[in-house]
């Protein structure tokens, strides 16, 4: 799989980069140490502010990023945001499925977007872009919605996903044996700690085999 970052973005955003891992999963309902991991979570942010949220540094970066990309990050929010919104307000995250829920906890732990991705949905190479007016998909859980002036990535058939919500094409289901895992990084901050997290996650609570880093590519002038 050949995935790479058009110059277009790091023309903006210089140190924009996307950790890419893929791997096999069994797909099931969370396990207990998943559904613990979630708890603890819910404990932790439930007395977090908004202001708070908005002063963590790498949703701080991540908003900066939107903003530098002529997206109102208060209107269209990252999916990392959303969810320690959620903790914020004292509720339940959405229980989906292990691979969901892990790719969740690690979007609060990280502070960053994640895409959990049924690798085997996608068609061809993965060109991650600057979304266009002409852009549009069906979000999961949220219709269609405006991928414009955000990161969003595609393969030959269309956009499949963006930092804000991902698409009915490429969710996980039970049928789903193998996962594309995206962190989004708008800065090159805690790198190393990221990748560590998300393999300590996916194989500690998902139980993951043949876990494995993909290179992502960076496009250059024609």
């Amino acid at each position: 799989m050949t995935i790479t970052i058009a110059k277009e973005i790091t023309d903006i955003l210089p140190e924009f980069q996307v950790l890419a891992f893929n791997m096999d999963i069994q797909v099931d309902s969370s396990n207990e140490k998943i559904l613990s991991q979630i708890t603890e979570y819910k404990e932790k942010y439930s007395t977090i502010s908004l202001p708070e949220i908005l002063s963590l540094d790498r949703i701080k970066e991540g908003r900066d990023a939107y903003k530098a990309l002529g997206k109102d990050p208060s209107r269209y929010r990252l999916a990392a945001e959303s969810l320690l919104r959620r903790l914020s307000k004292k509720r339940d995250l959405y229980l989906i499925n292990n691979a969901v829920d892990i790719g969740n906890l690690l979007s609060i732990s990280l502070n960053r977007s994640t895409a959990i991705l049924n690798y085997d949905a996608i068609v061809g190479p993965i060109n991650i872009r600057i979304g266009r007016k002409s852009d549009e998909y069906e979000g999961i859980g949220r219709g269609k919605i405006d991928i414009s002036n955000v990161i969003l990535y595609e393969d030959d058939i269309s956009p499949f996903g963006s930092t804000t919500s991902d698409t009915m094409r490429t969710r996980i289901t039970n049928d789903t044996n193998k996962l594309l895992v995206f962190v989004i990084c708008f800065t090159d901050t805690y790198i190393t700690e990221s990748i560590n997290e998300c393999e300590k996650m996916f194989k500690e609570l998902g139980n993951v085999a043949n876990f494995e880093r993909v290179k992502v590519n960076y496009g250059r002038d024609k």
